[in-house]
């Protein structure tokens, strides 16, 4: 594959406001010049923003792009996800990320699939071949794990129910990644791994959202960030260095894809790509 054909895929979430919906219309427009695979849009705690989603997903198709919708089962009745199945069906929706979602706070277990392989092993038995189904992987184990090993193993689960290929949480060691796809492999796992990417623009943000999903930031990045203060324009450029950094090193190791969570910015992820030349 010569290197400017590089696949990526973007992930957005769907806006809450009208102003969020025409700001990420122009978003799109502006990350379209990369070619996208497709773009994938996520899917709230409970289902709780699967009317957004759903239109999210209606105005990529309506532009001429493939679109994947995230698909949660947590609370999820076999009923009510046969029928979400057949309206993502009838759109055009060729592609699937099938997670087992977050809980909602406040929210008991309930639902009628308790793991994602529940959930891709229902979607192949409803409808063998309508859809590629998309699975998470977690280089660092997924923060709810067990151990590293029983989190392998319900990985293997999943793609032994169906699914067709995995998009991993983010994360900034490569060697992670390896290892992981190294060991998935030796259980006999066999199918693309594509890494999660995720841009850095703000330190707090970052340090957040790495808390709350149990992505690790290595020491000598958060010393960097920290050392930045407020200084945005350094944290950005920072940034840009670091993660450039990591998808060399991912598609130099053979890495499938990149997948970019793009926080509905198009900044950061159009000038990486740059950078790679994709």
């Amino acid at each position: 594959m010569s290197p400017d054909r590089f696949p990526v895929s973007i992930e957005f979430f769907p806006p809450k406001t009208p102003e969020g919906v025409e700001k990420l219309r122009l978003v799109r427009q502006q990350l379209y010049a990369l070619k996208p695979e497709f773009c994938s849009v996520t899917f709230g705690a409970g289902g709780s923003t699967q009317e957004g989603t759903f239109n999210t997903v209606r105005d990529i198709l309506s532009e001429g792009m493939s679109a994947a919708s995230h698909f949660s089962c947590i609370g999820a009745t076999r009923e009510r996800v046969r029928e979400q199945l057949a309206t993502l069906k009838a759109m055009g929706v060729k592609r699937l990320v099938a997670l087992r979602g977050d809980l909602p706070s406040g929210y008991g277990t309930g639902g009628e699939f308790q793991y994602a392989s529940d959930l891709v092993a229902f979607i192949r038995a409803e409808m063998p071949d309508d859809f590629h189904i998309e699975v998470a992987a977690y280089p660092e184990t997924h923060p709810q794990a067990k151990s590293p090993e029983s989190d392998l193993k319900a990985f293997a689960a999943k793609v032994q129910a169906g699914a067709n290929s995995a998009i991993t949480q983010y994360f900034y060691n490569s060697d992670a990644y390896f290892r992981f796809v190294e060991e998935a492999d030796a259980l006999g796992v066999q199918i693309p791994v594509v890494p999660g990417i995720m841009p850095i623009a703000s330190s707090s943000q970052l340090m957040r959202f790495s808390d709350a999903c149990g992505a690790e930031i290595p020491r000598w990045i958060r010393l960097r960030l920290q050392a930045f203060g407020d200084d945005t324009a350094s944290i950005k450029a920072f940034g840009l260095d670091v993660v450039t950094d990591l998808c060399e090193q991912l598609r130099a190791g053979g890495a499938p894809g990149l997948h970019f969570y793009s926080m509905n910015q198009s900044a950061a992820t159009l000038e990486i790509c740059r950078r790679l030349g994709v």
